[in-house]
């Protein structure tokens, strides 16, 4: 098991948390999600480590940045 953690740009509420989820979870190996909308926080858990570039083409897609 893997555990990443980023930091998102511009979630504001339950819904931002969700679009964001959603795409993530969409990416292979990602088991389970956990957003933190209070501090822009996303933890992911997967099967192995999973490639940045395909994080950061997920967190685009829900119409977000990841930070940094």
């Amino acid at each position: 098991m893997s555990t990443t953690t980023i930091t998102v740009e511009g979630m504001s509420c339950g819904g931002c948390a969700n679009s964001v989820r959603a795409e993530l979870t969409g990416i292979p190996g990602v088991v389970e999600v956990d957003v933190d909308v209070s501090n822009g926080t996303v933890t992911i858990a997967s099967d192995a480590p999973v490639d940045s570039a395909a994080i950061r083409a997920a967190v685009e897609e829900a119409g977000y940045t990841l930070a940094g």
